[in-house]
């Protein structure tokens, strides 16, 4: 069973007084008549719907929704002015360039994914720009504006995923090719960065050209850069956790790890070097693996 539109969903808190008048003819609940009690009240009053806005409501059914949206449109964007300067900074940190310079990973990823346009001879000037967009802002930061929780220790509440799905939205919308066509009933979350997107992808466009046009990077000089981040970190990643973990997927999976292997005519070498690993941590039962 649901309930719907109970006092709970009207925020009505308990010990408050409802006065209950029978009317005589009742209206359809379209239009609900306006109910007035000389005695205690001087002013008018209805149940839930607005008379006002309901008198024409079957002439224009989309007038109550709409007024209603426009109100909190105006709400949302006094909201948006407060946040404004910390969204656009968030953006600009990722889609940037310092001393035009970006992250040597960045480059050389980006530099691969041209190198294969051109290997394909593809002339479309739109591919590499989707190609980027799905493999590192719509993979990976979306991923992490919408879930901050993966990365600090917070809690994500109904009203932030809300609030942060309004911005991840924005900053797909800065990396889409597409124009945005918005109307009156377009959803308020377009409606909030509508005049803010274009510049938003006039800056994208940016970020990329200053990318691609930055000194490449040679695959020893990316190695040395993974060794560098490596060694800066090395105390932080647990490999006994990491390696108890791929045990239990391997474990789960290894009949089904071993068909696959075996059909695509993998050396038997590493065949037995499965089977090595799988009996070398059954003998390891007795401690603290699992």
């Amino acid at each position: 069973m649901t309930l719907l539109n109970t006092l709970k969903h009207y925020k009505v808190p308990d010990g408050a007084l409802i006065k209950v008048t029978t009317v005589k003819n009742r209206a359809p609940l379209t239009a609900q008549a306006s109910v007035k009690d000389d005695q205690n009240f001087t002013t008018k009053y209805c149940h839930l719907i607005d008379p006002d806005i309901d008198t024409s409501q079957r002439k224009n059914p989309e007038r109550k929704k709409l007024k209603l949206k426009e109100i909190n449109l105006t709400k949302l964007l006094s909201t948006k002015v407060a946040v404004h300067s910390f969204v656009e900074n968030l953006f600009r940190t990722i889609w940037g360039t310092a001393n035009n310079k970006v992250s040597p990973a960045i480059k050389f990823f980006f530099d691969f994914l041209d190198s294969e346009v051109e290997r394909k001879k593809i002339t479309d000037p739109d591919v590499p720009h989707i190609w980027k967009t799905n493999s590192l802002p719509l993979r990976f930061w979306v991923n992490i504006l919408k879930n901050p929780q993966f990365v600090f220790d917070i809690d994500k509440t109904p009203l932030l995923d809300g609030c942060l799905s309004v911005i991840a939205q924005t900053f797909m919308d800065s990396f889409s090719l597409l124009d945005q066509q918005l109307g009156k009933y377009a959803p308020t979350n377009k409606l909030l960065y509508v005049k803010d997107i274009p510049q938003y992808k006039q800056e994208v466009k940016t970020f990329y050209k200053l990318v691609k046009d930055l000194p490449q990077i040679t695959e020893q000089e990316f190695r040395e850069f993974l060794n560098e981040t490596a060694k800066k970190h090395e105390n932080e990643f647990n490999e006994s956790a990491a390696v108890r973990d791929l045990y239990k997927y391997v474990k789960r999976y290894f009949r089904e790890i071993q068909d696959y292997l075996e059909q695509n005519n993998t050396p038997s070498g590493l065949l037995v070097q499965l089977e090595e690993v799988r009996n070398q941590f059954e003998n390891m039962r007795n401690l603290s693996w699992e």
